[in-house]
């Protein structure tokens, strides 16, 4: 039997994978990893801020938006992504993230875009995509963005 190396790409998104199972919500278990020269600046994962009840405690706090299509989708208001909670320990610890990679489970929502953005991100490494992903406004700031699965991330909890 012959040993295949991971790439790159597959390699940080099994720490991605890794550093998911400590979210505390059940909807997604995402994780978050930022990278510069192949080498780990700070990691994320979803869930309530420091010292408040997670949703794996007190359960969800659901939000039913609405979209200019008129599609519907569920939103949990009590966590914060993986990405903001990585980007969030970068600045509490005076990271910079300027020219970093980040992967992710999958694409990043519109506000962690934004933050992702102003962070000085280059590059997004996604597992998959998100129903409401913000690539596009991802690569009109100019940052590669990459999904290794093209399939839509199912939520096992609504």
């Amino acid at each position: 039997m012959s040993f295949k190396r991971p790439s790159w790409d597959e390699y940080f998104m099994s720490i991605v994978n890794a550093v998911g199972q400590r979210a505390t919500c059940d909807r997604g278990r995402s994780g978050c990893v930022i990278v510069k020269e192949k080498r780990i600046l700070t990691t994320g994962y979803v869930g309530a801020p420091s010292g408040l009840p997670h949703c794996d405690e007190v359960g969800h706090l659901m939000k039913s938006v609405t979209h200019e299509d008129g599609s519907i989708s569920q939103h949990c208001l009590r966590t914060a992504h993986a990405e903001a909670n990585a980007i969030s320990q970068a600045a509490r610890f005076g990271i910079s993230l300027d020219g970093a990679t980040l992967y992710c489970k999958m694409t990043p929502c519109d506000a962690c875009a934004k933050l992702l953005i102003n962070a000085g991100i280059k590059k997004v490494v996604c597992e998959k995509r998100y129903h409401r992903g913000a690539q596009e406004l991802l690569e009109k700031a100019g940052i590669e963005v990459n999904v290794m699965n093209k399939e839509v991330e199912k939520y096992e909890k609504q």
